[in-house]
Parts: C-alpha cells; sequence; structure tokens
C-alpha cells in the first residue's frame, strides 16, 4: 500500500529537515517575498512545513495561473489511458473535424501542442492573450493561427495552443476539463471538487485576477487550457505528491507512470508535457510554474515535493533561490 499524506499534523520526525533552515525561510519569505500566501513542503510521504502569510491559510483557494497548464498535461493522460483519446500522436484537426483542412496545420499533434511546439504568428514570450479574449470562439481563433509563421517543432510558448487541450478533452470525453478534473483527478486526490460558476463578465479581474473563481471557462463553456485554475496550496502538494509517487494514491493508479516519465523526460527545451525542466549542480526537477509566482516543484531525489501559492504581482522575485538557499539545504 502506498502511503497517502496526513494533512493534520506536521510530522517534523519522519522528514529529515533542518528546522533552522526552514526558519530562515520564512523570515525570508516575510521581508523578501510579500506576494507568498502559502507554502507546503512534503517530504518523504509526510507533512514537512505548513506556512501561511498575509492572513490565508490551508482552505483558501488561489489562481494558480500556468500552473493549470500542468493539470491539463495530467488531464490528456488520464483521457489516453481510459481510451478517450488513441496516443500524442492524434492529429489535432481529428477532434475539429468541422475545421477546414488547412496543409500547414494537418500534421500537427496533440504531442507538439504538449510540448510547445507548435508556430504561431506572434514572437515568442509576446503572445496577444487580450485578443484571444475578446473572441466570441477561442477555439477557432486558436486553429486559424496554429501552424502560421515557423516551423513545427520549434519550440514557442502559447498559453491558446494549451486552451486547445481543454477543447481537445471536452471534444473526447464529452466533459469540460472541469468536470473530468473533478472525477478522474480531484476526487480521486481528496482535493476540493471544483464549482461550476457561471462566468457573467470578461474583463481582465473576471480572466486574471481578483475575481477568478472555480476554474474560469470561455464563452463557449471550455474550461481555460493555460490558466484560470484555483487551488489551495494543500491541494498543488497534493498534486505534485501523484507525480513524485508514479501516479498513486492509496491503493489507486490515477495517472499511468509511463505518463509521468513522459512528461518529466528532460530535453534541448527543458519543457516536458507542460511541466519545466531543470537540472542544476546534480539535481533533476521538474516545475509546474504560473505567473505571480505559483510553482510546484517535484524534486525526485530528494522525495521532495514543494507549492507555493502566491497572489499576482507584477515581476515577482523569482522561487529558485527559495529552493536553492533553504529547501533544498534544509534536507539532512
Amino acid at each position: 500500500m502506498q502511503r497517502t499524506i496526513d494533512w493534520q499534523t506536521v510530522e517534523s520526525d519522519n522528514v529529515n529537515m533542518d528546522s533552522k533552515k526552514l526558519s530562515e525561510l520564512e523570515q525570508t519569505i516575510i521581508s523578501e517575498y510579500s506576494n507568498i500566501n502559502g507554502i507546503v513542503i512534503v517530504r518523504n510521504g509526510f507533512l514537512a512545513y505548513e506556512k501561511y502569510f498575509n492572513g490565508k491559510g490551508p482552505d483558501d483557494s488561489h489562481h494558480v495561473a500556468s500552473v493549470t497548464k500542468s493539470v491539463l498535461s495530467a488531464l490528456i493522460g488520464i483521457a489516453i489511458d481510459k481510451g478517450y483519446i488513441k496516443s500524442v500522436e492524434q492529429k489535432v484537426l481529428d477532434f475539429f473535424p468541422e475545421y477546414i483542412l488547412d496543409a500547414k496545420k494537418r500534421d500537427i499533434t496533440l504531442r507538439h501542442l504538449l510540448t510547445m511546439t507548435v508556430p504561431y504568428p506572434f514572437e515568442d514570450w509576446h503572445e496577444p492573450l487580450d485578443i484571444l479574449c475578446q473572441q466570441q470562439d477561442w477555439v477557432k481563433y486558436t486553429l486559424d493561427i496554429m501552424g502560421e509563421k515557423g516551423e513545427v517543432g520549434a519550440f514557442k510558448y502559447s498559453t491558446a495552443g494549451a486552451h486547445l487541450l481543454s477543447a481537445i478533452i471536452t471534444r473526447s470525453t464529452g466533459k469540460s476539463a472541469r468536470a473530468f478534473a473533478n472525477e478522474h483527478l480531484f476526487t480521486p486526490l481528496g482535493m476540493k471538487e471544483i464549482p461550476d460558476y457561471r462566468m457573467d463578465a470578461y474583463g481582465f479581474d473576471d480572466l486574471f485576477g481578483k475575481n477568478v473563481k472555480g476554474w474560469v471557462q470561455d464563452p463557449r463553456g471550455n474550461s481555460t487550457g493555460g490558466w484560470g485554475l484555483t487551488l489551495t496550496t494543500r491541494d498543488m502538494a497534493r498534486f505534485g505528491y501523484l507525480y513524485l509517487n508514479k501516479g498513486v494514491w492509496g491503493n489507486n493508479e490515477v495517472l499511468p507512470e509511463s505518463w509521468i516519465c513522459e512528461s518529466t523526460e528532460l530535453n534541448n527545451n527543458n519543457y516536458g508535457y507542460l511541466w519545466w525542466l531543470r537540472q542544476e549542480d546534480g539535481l533533476s526537477t521538474y516545475s509546474a510554474i504560473g505567473d505571480g509566482g505559483n510553482i510546484i516543484c517535484c524534486i525526485p531525489k530528494m522525495n521532495m515535493v514543494v507549492a507555493i501559492t502566491s497572489d499576482f504581482m507584477m515581476n515577482p522575485r523569482d522561487r529558485w533561490p527559495l529552493m536553492k538557499e533553504y529547501i533544498i539545504p534544509a534536507v539532512l
């Protein structure tokens, strides 16, 4: 039987971590990282450290921004495992038969969307999400620009491309990504179910800011694939631990181990299936990273997951120094 985490008590006797370093971590967050709301560390299958800031607590949900992409990656893996989707080699346009076939788009696969290797007409890291959000049909807009101005196989980060994966979940399963995740991912992990909030407005605060709740959806009812999900800090840690624990929670396989290996295999782009990959000082990590400094960092060698939730702010301080200077050295 695989261990599931006891969320009631921090198990300091079982995690082999330096309490002094963790105290220094807390003081550094207070003095230098004002938008961090919560941090949870799981080590050796135990809750090792949990602290909240700015009046937040374990039951508070946060908009985790692009961490949503890594959740979408897991949902694609589950959909393949359950037979809703054939494989990552399936063509994107297979799911949109009403779309006029375009030679430039016909060879683009789910793998290309998952690895951000689809060409688009915008410059890398200058995606015009404001234009996407003004459309009545976000999926058609993304299909229209997919495959334009570039070669398939070159890395280009695209949030709209991740949104296509959410639409593909819906096309293949008949359920929104939110409903599919509640049934096959969130509930099996003991996470909070995400309710279906009606979207009455599509301003900045509704899509990205203070009014975000549940899981944002586009005007056609598709859950946003690249951002818009709200999670608690503990639930982020649960999701990370699922990956660290090879897809098993309790006695149940929630996600195939083979999918986790594929998703996090190091490559030249340092980007897996919607996971950021890093190798530094002989230590390999994979992380779900969202705007504002939201992060789930998995460190297999140390059997550790670090989850950090944050309020959105422009140009937040990088979270990696916290990992490198305090959290990793705290491991005994």
